[in-house]
């Protein structure tokens, strides 16, 4: 008989991208099926996750960004939602700043038998299995091995041959026509999630620029509503791509780079799952030990004991963002330089 087990990332993009290797973990299980359910902006990134069977999208009002009032049509959606996958149990994945209770409690008066979660706070009858953080795991542990440690204690582990990495479904031939037959590349993403953790988009312009003028062909990268953004950094030296690729086709052109430069933000993930070099821009207002990129060559740029360090912050608390414009474009430049491995001659960067 088929256990069905529901995988529950409610969240962003990158935070479901992070939980991709649960959930190869729980799909690995003989006779298992993987339902999951996540919020509307992380539900794009579950789409292409490796081992989902099906998918659903609930807008969760304490951890989305939304709206939407905690009412009796918001319990009733998430009801009708556990009602048509019947789940045998289901797993929570958070975040430290995150508890589970809230989703168990639902999860438990919908009807489900078996409930998995990582939770600082006592749990009662809410969890099955409930992992202390802080003392059955490190709190100071990248999110992929955080999100395979609450799979391990609910039983999955991932198969032989698996190495843990971040894996996403795409279409390496699904690239924009500006693409098509192009030669080597960079691509450079300006956006970032919050404003707190966005390089100014004058020294991407001036990256963007000077990359372009040691010879090599700039890719510039960015949602439909950073297409202002995207253009201003792409100025005339850069191919910009703003607003044209879906999440998959992204994950394509991100796959063909030879680095990636890229903020700490879903993107970033997105890169790590094709497997590419990063530059990473990484303002300190979360770890970098729980959220650089994961499992490729990362190059880490910016001040990391800045004042703003750890406080989560979303608009930046200290004026003239030092943490992240104290990082000159050149040093942007070297780091990529040393990630693709491009040598350094008289007339500037050329590929080795």
């Amino acid at each position: 008989m088929t256990r069905r087990v529901l995988v529950v990332r409610l969240d962003s993009f990158g935070d479901v991208l992070v939980g991709g290797p649960a959930v190869r973990a729980v799909a690995a299980a003989p006779d298992t099926e993987v339902w999951m359910l996540c919020g509307p902006q992380g539900a794009p990134a579950g789409r292409l996750l490796p081992g989902v069977d099906e998918l659903r999208v609930w807008a969760c009002p304490w951890i989305t960004e939304t709206d939407r009032p905690v009412d009796a049509a918001m319990l009733a959606e998430f009801d009708a939602i556990v009602q048509e996958a019947r789940p045998d149990e289901a797993i929570v994945l958070t975040s430290f700043h995150q508890s589970p209770l809230p989703v168990a409690l639902l999860l438990r008066l919908a009807g489900v038998a078996r409930i998995t979660g990582a939770s600082v706070d006592h749990a009662g009858a809410l969890l099955d299995v409930r992992l202390r953080p802080g003392e059955d795991f490190p709190e100071d542990q990248p999110e992929p091995e955080r999100a395979l440690e609450i799979a391990r204690a609910a039983g999955y582990a991932l198969p032989d041959g698996d190495d843990g990495r971040l894996a996403v479904i795409h279409d390496p031939a699904d690239l924009p026509p500006e693409l098509d037959g192009l030669g080597p590349y960079v691509v450079v993403h300006p956006g970032a999630s919050v404003p707190a953790r966005s390089w100014p988009v004058d020294l991407h312009a001036a990256l963007v620029e000077r990359l372009a003028a040691l010879g090599h062909t700039v890719v510039v990268t960015g949602s439909p509503g950073e297409r202002d953004l995207t253009a201003a950094a792409a100025g005339a030296s850069g191919i910009d791509l703003g607003g044209r690729t879906s999440p998959a086709a992204l994950a394509s052109v991100l796959a063909g780079a030879e680095v990636v430069v890229v903020g700490n933000t879903g993107p970033a993930h997105l890169a790590a799952a094709v497997g590419v070099p990063i530059v990473s821009l990484f303002s300190p207002v979360v770890p970098a030990v729980r959220w650089a990129p994961y499992g490729v060559p990362v190059e880490l740029l910016g001040d990391q004991q800045a004042p703003c360090r750890l406080s989560r912050a979303r608009e930046c608390p200290v004026p003239g963002h030092p943490c992240l414009r104290s990082v000159d474009p050149e040093a942007v430049v070297a780091a990529c330089a040393r990630l693709a491995g491009w040598e350094r001659g008289t007339s500037g960067v050329q590929h080795s």
